[in-house]
């Protein structure tokens, strides 16, 4: 039986937020079919993980991997490529205000190399039914309720069937009524189609009630609390 190889891997790796190093001494791996979630307090380095394994913080000491690719050192020019095995969701939501839930999930097929226009409508709306949304691809992002914004959102990271889901807060802007509508979506995902998922929270309620693998961040420290062990954070209900 092969050996499964994590999607992302690091080892005593330092992360960084800015110049200071927030997490000391890293030792990760997330899998394929993985749910994942980076918890902590404020300012406990949650987001700053995130921002390594995107290669938007660089990583300088230690080892990471993210889909294959090696990040320390890595170039400018094989970031994009990097970012297009993965999709990332963010806490606001980062539609183009501009234009259409069609167009935006468009610029972003085209802007990662996909030209006909046949294969263009049919992948957003094969996006837009898996979550649900598939009426509404000709409403603005105005015209839409914040859940609406972050299905749209998902959906958007869900365009080149990536390896994993970098969440981020996904839920932090919404109700507790639509981030469990939220939830219910990401946590389909990733038993249907397997993808992974790497979620950072500080909702104690959402890792309670949608168990996963836990991340915990504390005192520039992330390690992964046991199963049966009690999380000890005062974090947000």
């Amino acid at each position: 039986m092969e050996e499964k190889k994590p999607i992302i891997s690091f080892r005593k790796a330092d992360i960084l937020n800015g110049e200071a190093v927030v997490i000391n001494d890293l030792n990760m791996d997330v899998y394929p079919g993985d749910f994942v979630y980076i918890v902590g307090k404020v300012g406990t380095g949650k987001t700053s993980i995130i921002r390594t394994i995107i290669a938007e913080n660089p990583l300088e000491t230690g080892e990471g991997e993210a889909c294959g690719f090696t990040l320390n050192g890595i170039k400018e020019k094989e970031i994009p490529y990097l970012r297009r095995q993965m999709g990332v969701v963010f806490q606001d939501f980062q539609l183009l205000m501009d234009r259409s839930v069609e167009d935006n999930l468009s610029f972003v097929l085209k802007a990662t190399g996909w030209n006909n226009e046949a294969d263009i409508a049919g992948r957003i709306k094969e996006v837009l039914e898996a979550v649900g949304m598939e009426r509404k691809a000709h409403k603005m992002p105005h015209q839409l309720s914040g859940g609406e914004q972050q299905r749209i959102a998902i959906a958007r990271s869900l365009l080149n069937d990536p390896q994993v889901i970098i969440a981020d807060e996904p839920t932090g802007n919404l109700d507790n009524e639509t981030a469990d509508g939220i939830m219910k979506l990401l946590t389909g995902i990733n038993r249907e189609k397997g993808t992974a998922i790497v979620m950072v929270t500080h909702n104690r309620q959402i890792f309670e009630k949608y168990p996963g693998r836990v991340m915990v961040c504390k005192n520039e420290t992330c390690t992964e609390q046991g199963r049966d062990g009690n999380i000890d954070l005062e974090l947000t209900i």
